[in-house]
């Protein structure tokens, strides 16, 4: 008989919610196929230490309703470095694994290129596919990545509850929320919550830029309405200047203006990892999921260096094709995914020109 394939599962980087259900799947559907299935300890660091532990249906019961990753990330500098993917290389094949899935962003697939790429792998055989997991959306060709539907909820819930007390005291709220290269968590919240002003790096506003915005906001919101009405700002984090120094710069320019009425001092609140955190959506739970089955079943069918994607409305683009195991799925060139993530954090992709022109037309209408 010939020996039973099998398959190692690894998370790695930013952990996102629905990782877990996409470790679920995966480890059930290469089960049924009857292949072994090894979970990777604490991302590419484990992979290079050789940190496989067997998974079993029984080991995975469950684990689709918590959050974070059961298996563990972490950063690994080491996997940049040629000797440090060939440690990694020579880990999966004294194990006989010869299949990988890796669960993570926008470094854990480009690592999992260069993992497999032909010319380093030599003789070995290593079949690859990636699976999008990044709270921030920010990786190219894939409508949804698992993980952002339930931070949007998570933002959306503290916003809520910020804007009751704003509410109450008329007072502005700055609320920071992820998003280092890529401001979709911003703009969607931003739309979602009311908020009167919503500001990311995309759109290449200057330090001196953004805090006018704010002040104009401010002031509009409060000579429109009385008593005062709140005013709450959505700011991405990879914005220019810092959420401290903004609330700094902002109070100055406010309490120069003796306009009655106007609020002398703004609020901030930093959600930071809160917004990584929690139980997964029922969204991310079944994203994750169908994202997971889409890809061992490219594995399945002898497919490398691909990344299963949401499929959005339309046909897709070069380098991508629909799954054939489902329809609301596709399969991308790990190449082409790297590079049109690239466009997207660089500002370059036509989907970020878009988004950043429309939140110019409607800026005026939010502050309304």
């Amino acid at each position: 008989m010939m020996p039973a394939k099998s398959v190692a599962l690894l998370t790695s980087g930013g952990d996102a919610p629905g990782m877990n259900a996409a470790i679920r799947a995966a480890t059930l559907v290469a089960h049924a196929a009857g292949w072994r299935v090894y979970g990777v300890q604490h991302g590419y660091v484990g992979l290079r230490a050789g940190a496989f532990v067997p998974l079993a249906p029984t080991d995975v019961h469950g684990i689709v309703r918590e959050g974070g990753t059961v298996l563990g990330s972490a950063r690994c500098p080491e996997f940049l470095t040629r000797e440090g993917r060939d440690t990694a290389r020579r880990a999966l094949a004294a194990e006989g694994i010869e299949h990988l899935l890796v669960i993570g962003g926008n470094g854990s697939l480009a690592g999992l290129h260069a993992l497999s790429a032909p010319e380093e792998l030599g003789s070995q055989r290593l079949l690859v596919v990636g699976v999008p997991a990044s709270i921030d959306n920010d990786v190219g060709l894939t409508g949804l990545s698992i993980g952002v539907d339930t931070a949007m909820n998570t933002i959306v819930e503290a916003c809520d509850k910020i804007a009751d007390t704003a509410s109450a005291h008329g007072r502005t709220f700055i609320v920071e929320v992820m998003g280092r290269d890529s401001g979709y968590l911003a703009m969607t919240t931003g739309i979602a919550t009311g908020a009167d002003l919503v500001l990311f790096r995309e759109s290449g506003r200057t330090e001196d830029d953004v805090v006018d915005a704010v002040v104009r906001t401010i002031e509009g919101a409060r000579l429109r309405a009385v008593p005062p009405k709140r005013v709450l700002i959505i700011k991405a984090e990879g914005v220019a200047i810092t959420t401290e120094r903004l609330k700094a710069r902002v109070d100055e320019r406010l309490s120069a203006n003796t306009e009655a009425g106007l609020l002398k001092e703004t609020r901030v609140s930093v959600l930071g990892h809160i917004v990584r955190g929690g139980r997964p959506s029922a969204l991310d739970r079944l994203l994750g999921s169908r994202l997971g089955f889409v890809a061992v079943k490219a594995l399945l069918a002898g497919q490398t260096r691909l990344m299963a994607a949401w499929h959005t409305a339309g046909p897709p683009p070069p380098g991508v094709r629909v799954s054939a195991s489902d329809p609301h799925c596709s399969l991308a060139d790990l190449g082409a995914v790297l590079e049109e993530t690239r466009r997207l954090t660089g500002g370059d992709s036509p989907l970020v020109r878009w988004r950043t022109h429309v939140f110019a037309e409607i800026e005026d209408i939010l502050r309304s």
